[in-house]
């Protein structure tokens, strides 16, 4: 969320709303895929470009076509 207009109040629920779902999972133990999914679909409803960034990260984009594909799902939904 570096330089993105998101409030730091934003962040702060953001971070609570992660930690609280990861916390409520019932494994003792928890894959970093796994948080990275729950990182995704809270960042989806907070800045589309946070979302884009990480990931493209996360998904390990190999072209910018991949790019465009998840830009283009992100604007459809």
């Amino acid at each position: 969320l570096e330089k993105r207009p998101v409030k730091d109040e934003d962040i702060e629920k953001l971070l609570g709303d992660i930690e609280y779902e990861i916390h409520s999972k019932e494994a003792c133990e928890i894959t970093s895929k796994e948080i990275g999914k729950i990182v995704l679909e809270k960042l989806k409803g907070i800045d589309d470009v946070a979302y884009l960034r990480f990931a493209s990260v996360y998904k390990s984009f190999g072209s910018a076509e991949s790019f465009k594909k998840e830009a283009e799902k992100l604007e459809s939904s």
